[in-house]
C-alpha cells in the first residue's frame, strides 16, 4: 500500500472528504461572529467576498440497489437539498487567481462526483478554468476560474506577520457563509523533510471545512493557507501565503518523501515521489498528468520493494523452507501466505462470518490486513455458466448476505445490488492461476469497490477492497502482487467438478495436464504428470454428490518451486454421516535441519512403520489403513513418496480394510522420479 508521509498528515481532509465528513465539517461553529466583532466592520464584506467554499456535484444516478427507499427526507435541510458535497475553502488572490489546498483539489481525482469548482455567498458555482501553479509538499494549488464572480475582490496581503498576534481562520459552514474563528499565532514550525519553509502554527480553531481557506492577522489581511490539524495538540497549521506567492508560476511539483508496503510483511520501501510538469493545464488535463506520475511512483516503488525483498520473497529464502515442506493441507477456508516478524512464511486468515444461502449456496467471510477474503459456494439452483460469467450475479449473491449497507439518517440500508461492473478484466497470477478483476463505484462515498476472484469447483474464492476512487490503480497494483501469496484447496461434488472443468479458461495452468473422469456407478480415475490411480465404484460409491478435495500448495520440485497437487481426497458423497473416503497424499523428504516431525514422519514413511504398514487402525470414530507407495525406478533413496489411504465408517475387519486398499493400489502409479 502506497503512503505519502508528509500528505497523509495534511490528508485528513482528503479522507474526510471521501467519507464525506466535510459535510460536518463546521457543526458547532455557534458564536464565531462575535470573535469578527474585534476586526474593522468594512472588512468583514471583503473577507466573504473573496473567500468560497470548494464544492463538488453529488452524482446524480445510482448504479445501487437498495431494500428500500434511502431515507432521505430524514437528513438536515442543507445536506438532503444541496447539489454538492462541501470539500473544503478557497479565496481570491486577485486577477483571476485562487488558492486552496493541493488536497482539496486532488479530492477530484478519478472521482466519482462532479470536478471541483467554487461557490459563493450567494449559492452560485463557478467552475476552475486553468491550474497555474501546484505544489504538492507544500500542499496549495493556484488556479483561475472559468468565469469570473461579479463581486470578485482580493485580500490584502501581510508577508511579515507578527508572532503572538491575534489570527483569524475562516471556513465556509456548508456554504451558509463566512465563519470566523480566532487565536494566536504560535510559533513556526520547520517543515518535516529538510525544513524548506516553515508552518505557521496558530490556536484559532480549523476544522475540515476550513482546508484550504484563508489565515488573516488583526486587521483582516492574508498571512497564510489553512491546511492541517495538530495531531496531538489544540494547534493547527498553515502555510505562509509568502510561500505560495514565491513559487514558481506555470508549473507543478511534486517533492515529498513516500513509502511503500504491502500486507504480506512489515518490510517497506522508503523513497520520494519527485516530478514535475509544466502548466497552465485544465483541470481534466492537470488530474491526468497527476496520476500518471503518482501511478508511475508507485510502480516504481513496488517493483524497487520486490527487488530488495526477491531474496527472502516467498517461495525464496531460509524463512520459505518450513512452508515448502509441511504436510499438505486441506483448508475449507482460503489463506494467505505472509511473512512473521520472525521472517518465517506461514498461511494466515481465518473465517470470522458465514452466512447460509438458499440451495446450499454459503459465504465464508474473514480477511487480513486492508483485504477481504471470501469463499463463496455456489447454490445448486444457479447454473455454472451463469455464475461464472457474471460477476453481478456473484456479487448479488453476496450483497444477499447484507455484507453491503449504507448508512443514511442512522438507518443501515441494505444494498441488495452493486448493479454492473465498470470495468472488468484478467490477472494470471505467477503459478498460473486466471483471477477475474471487478470494479463497482460506491458514487455517494467516492470510492470503489475491486474484487479479485478465483474460480474454484464449488464457486469461487474472493479477495475485495473498498478503495478511495483516486486509489485504484495504487491497490490493483497490490492485489496484483497478493493474489500469488492465496492458499486456496480446489473443492467440489463430482458434478461440481464436471461443471468446472468445461470451462478450460477457468482452470489454473497445473489443471490443464491433469485428467480426470467420473463415470457414475462404476469407476473414477485421476491422471496427472506425477501419479496416476482408479478404482472401482465396489471401493466406494461414484456419485454426482461424491467431494473430491485437491490439495494444492507450493512445493519444491527439481530445486524449483511450484503450486502443485500435494493430495487428492475424494469423499463418498457431501452430506451424510458417513465418513468413508480415499486419498492419495505426496510427501517431499525434508531437507536436513526441518523440524523433528518432518523428519521423524520421513523415516516412518521411509520404513512403513505404523501408520503406514497396511495395517488398520481405529481413528476418530473411522477405520483407516494406509500405505506406501514410491516411484517406480529412479533415485535410491527416493526423494518423493505417495501413500494411499482408505477410510471407513465404524469399525470393519483387518480383510475388508485391506481388500478395500488393494482395490485403490492396483492401478496407483507414481510417475515422477
Amino acid at each position: 500500500m502506497h503512503h505519502l508521509e508528509v500528505i497523509l498528515r495534511k490528508a485528513g481532509t482528503m479522507r474526510a472528504a471521501f467519507r464525506r465528513l466535510a459535510l460536518l465539517a463546521l457543526i458547532g461553529l455557534c458564536g464565531a461572529t462575535a470573535h469578527a466583532a474585534s476586526l474593522d466592520p468594512a472588512v468583514l464584506p471583503k473577507i466573504q467576498a473573496a473567500t468560497f467554499e470548494v464544492v463538488a456535484a453529488k452524482p446524480v444516478n445510482d448504479s445501487l440497489t437498495y431494500e428500500k427507499p434511502l431515507p432521505l427526507e430524514l437528513l438536515p435541510y442543507q445536506e438532503r437539498n444541496d447539489k454538492y458535497y462541501s470539500i473544503g475553502t478557497a479565496f481570491a488572490l486577485g486577477n483571476n487567481r485562487y488558492v486552496t489546498a493541493a488536497h482539496v483539489l486532488q479530492v477530484g481525482v478519478d472521482s466519482l462526483w462532479g470536478e471541483p469548482a467554487l461557490r459563493d455567498a450567494s449559492g452560485h458555482v463557478y467552475a476552475i478554468g486553468k491550474i497555474e501553479k501546484f505544489s504538492l509538499q507544500q500542499d496549495f494549488v493556484v488556479f483561475s476560474l472559468a468565469e469570473q464572480p461579479a463581486a470578485a475582490t482580493a485580500l490584502e496581503i501581510n508577508l511579515k506577520p507578527a508572532l503572538n498576534d491575534v489570527v483569524y481562520a475562516v471556513g465556509n459552514a456548508l456554504g451558509t457563509g463566512v465563519v470566523i474563528r480566532d487565536g494566536l499565532y504560535t510559533s513556526d514550525t520547520p517543515e518535516e523533510q529538510d525544513g524548506r519553509w516553515k508552518w505557521m502554527r496558530f490556536s484559532a480553531a480549523a476544522s475540515p471545512g476550513n482546508s484550504g481557506g484563508p489565515l488573516l492577522d488583526k486587521d483582516g489581511k492574508l498571512i497564510g493557507i489553512v491546511l492541517m490539524k495538530s495531531a496531538n495538540e489544540n494547534l493547527n497549521y498553515a502555510l505562509p501565503i509568502s510561500e505560495v506567492l514565491a513559487a514558481p508560476d506555470g508549473k507543478a511539483v511534486m517533492d515529498v518523501r513516500n513509502s511503500y508496503q504491502l500486507d504480506l510483511f512489515t518490510a517497506e520501501q522508503s523513497g520520494e515521489f519527485k516530478a514535475e510538469f509544466a502548466l497552465p493545464e485544465n483541470l481534466a488535463d492537470f488530474y491526468r498528468d497527476y496520476q500518471k506520475r503518482f501511478d508511475a511512483n508507485s510502480e516504481k516503488q513496488l517493483k524497487a520493494l520486490l527487488a530488495k525483498e526477491s531474496a527472502n520473497l516467498f517461495p525464496n529464502g531460509a524463512g520459505s523452507a518450513r512452508l515448502l515442506h509441511q504436510q499438505t493441507q486441506i483448508n475449507d477456508f482460503p489463506t494467505v501466505v505472509v511473512r512473521n516478524t520472525d521472517g518465517e512464511w506461514v498461511r494466515t486468515g481465518a473465517q470470522a462470518q458465514s452466512f447460509t444461502l438458499d440451495a446450499n449456496g454459503y459465504v465464508g467471510v474473514g480477511g487480513f490486513g486492508h483485504n477481504g477474503l471470501i469463499h463463496l459456494r455456489r447454490p445448486d439452483t444457479m447454473d455454472a455458466a451463469t455464475f461464472y460469467d457474471s460477476a453481478q450475479a456473484r456479487m448479488d449473491l453476496l450483497a444477499h448476505t447484507g455484507m453491503f449497507q449504507r448508512e443514511v439518517a442512522g438507518q443501515k440500508i441494505k444494498i441488495t445490488s452493486l448493479g454492473k461492473p465498470t470495468l472488468e478484466a484478467t490477472h494470471v497470477d505467477r503459478w498460473q492461476r486466471p483471477w477475474h478483476v471487478a470494479i463497482w463505484p460506491l458514487a455517494y462515498a467516492n470510492a470503489r469497490v475491486v474484487t479479485y476472484t478465483l474460480p474454484v469447483p464449488d464457486g469461487c474464492v474472493m479477495l475485495m477492497r473498498f478503495v478511495p476512487a483516486a486509489r485504484q490503480h495504487d491497490d490493483r497494483l497490490d492485489l496484483d502482487e497478493i493474489a500469488s501469496f492465496v492458499y486456496v484447496t480446489y473443492k467440489g461434488t463430482l458434478a461440481q467438478w464436471k461443471a468446472f472443468l468445461d470451462r478450460p479458461a477457468l482452470l489454473p495452468a497445473v489443471l490443464r495436464d491433469i485428467h480426470m473422469q467420473f463415470d457414475y456407478g462404476h469407476r473414477l480415475s485421476y491422471d496427472s504428470p506425477r501419479v496416476a490411480f482408479a478404482y472401482p465404484a465396489t471401493l466406494q460409491a461414484v456419485a454426482p454428490d461424491s467431494l473430491l478435495e485437491l490439495g494444492l500448495r507450493f512445493f519444491v520440485d527439481d530445486g524449483k518451486p511450484v503450486w502443485d497437487v500435494g493430495i487428492v481426497q475424494i469423499w463418498k458423497d457431501l452430506t451424510s454421516d458417513d465418513r468413508d473416503a480415499v486419498n492419495v497424499q505426496r510427501y517431499l523428504a525434508p531437507p536436513p535441519g526441518l523440524d523433528e516431525d518432518m523428519s521423524g514422519r520421513w523415516r516412518k514413511l521411509s520404513m512403513r512403520e505404523y501408520p503406514f504398514n497396511e495395517v488398520a487402525n481405529y481413528r476418530d470414530g473411522q477405520m483407516g489403513i494406509d500405505t506406501v507407495v514410491a516411484p517406480a525406478a529412479g533415485k535410491q533413496p527416493p526423494a518423493v513418496l505417495y501413500t494411499a489411504f482408505y477410510g471407513h465408517t465404524g469399525t470393519q475387519p483387518q480383510d475388508f480394510m485391506k481388500g478395500k486398499l488393494d482395490l485403490l493400489t492396483k492401478d496407483l502409479q507414481v510417475k515422477e522420479r
